[in-house]
């Protein structure tokens, strides 16, 4: 009789498919949904930037409705790094409405032309489109299927002040289910006028190797980042069995995927967890990390595994480094 053949590791029955926070770098804070007084926000670009600076952030994406940003028109040499973008709303040719955060240079938009044409406009010049706030917008599942979405705001924290319809979960996961590189953003969706007063309660924080707008872009569209309304994530590695983790205090970290599949860990005399280790399920089509602290406020990473990239459709996507 021949050898036996050798046993098949985890990571190559996760056919073609590589750790996805396998990449040097270092990790920066930002927002990515944000509005100014070119719209219907109440500060400036200078005066956000010195408000989220102070709170640790290190870019923020200027989206205002219908209204492009870009590199040229926004202040530089300042506490922190913007990034152009712009918000676009409006019915697609089903009648089904949406709002969609455009992130990156966009020129040539106007509100005039419709929202269908603003995203065909967005997607030729590379910006990722992001579909902001599902719940508030009265979005199903099938209106998050119906266009090739790089992303969704999984958290809205404007909307949760406005009327409590904040969580774009299911909408995530169901796109998670066609497409396993959907990029899923907790945001602030700030616009700090009187009446509507919230702000630093969603972000994502990248790994990238500098503080540039190519680089913080190009970790967005990899996906290597998580995102929080308040968790810590300081370490995440893959020993091709496990993935290890070391994060601020929480109560619970969850393994989230398809359907009914989850696996938990925490302290079960009572206590709160800051590392953990947990075997990744082999036969997942998708594999989320998950934390949640004592408050409620939870963190999430992409899907662990990718062989292509969020925002990749068309478009390719450099390969990370081996190792960080």
């Amino acid at each position: 009789m021949g050898a036996a053949a050798p046993e098949t590791s985890l990571i190559d029955r996760i056919i073609g498919r590589r750790f996805r926070y396998d990449v040097p770098g270092r990790w920066l804070k930002g927002g990515t949904h944000l509005h100014t007084t070119a719209s219907d926000g109440g500060l400036t670009p200078p005066e956000l930037a010195a408000r989220y600076a102070a709170a640790g952030y290190d870019f923020l994406c200027c989206t205002d409705h219908w209204v492009p940003s870009s590199r040229e028109s926004l202040p530089r040499g300042g506490p922190l790094l913007w990034i152009a973008g712009v918000e676009l709303d409006g019915h697609d040719a089903r009648g089904s409405f949406y709002h969609v955060v455009c992130l990156g240079d966009v020129v040539g938009v106007d509100e005039r032309m419709g929202l269908e044409a603003g995203l065909a406009a967005a997607r030729a010049q590379g910006a990722l489109t992001i579909l902001a706030h599902p719940h508030w917008s009265g979005n199903s599942q099938a209106d998050a299927l119906a266009q090739p979405f790089d992303g969704v705001e999984v958290y809205n924290h404007q909307c949760r002040w406005l009327n409590g319809k904040s969580d774009g979960a299911v909408h995530w996961h169901a796109m998670l289910g066609a497409r396993p590189d959907t990029a899923g953003l907790a945001v602030d969706d700030a616009h700090l006028t009187p009446d509507h007063p919230w702000w630093n309660g969603g972000w994502i924080v990248v790994r990238a190797p500098d503080l540039s707008a190519p680089a913080v872009l190009g970790a967005i569209r990899a996906g290597t980042f998580y995102a929080s309304c308040g968790p810590r994530l300081d370490r995440l590695t893959f020993d091709g069995t496990s993935v290890h983790l070391a994060c601020s205090p929480v109560a619970v970290v969850r393994l989230v995927g398809p359907g009914r599949c989850g696996v938990r860990y925490f302290a079960r005399g009572g206590g709160l967890v800051k590392e953990a280790a947990l075997p990744v399920p082999p036969d997942w089509a998708y594999v989320v990390l998950e934390i949640e602290d004592e408050g409620g406020r939870r963190a999430w990473t992409s899907t662990l595994f990718t062989g292509a990239g969020i925002g990749s459709a068309g478009r390719p996507v450099p390969e990370p480094p081996a190792a960080w």
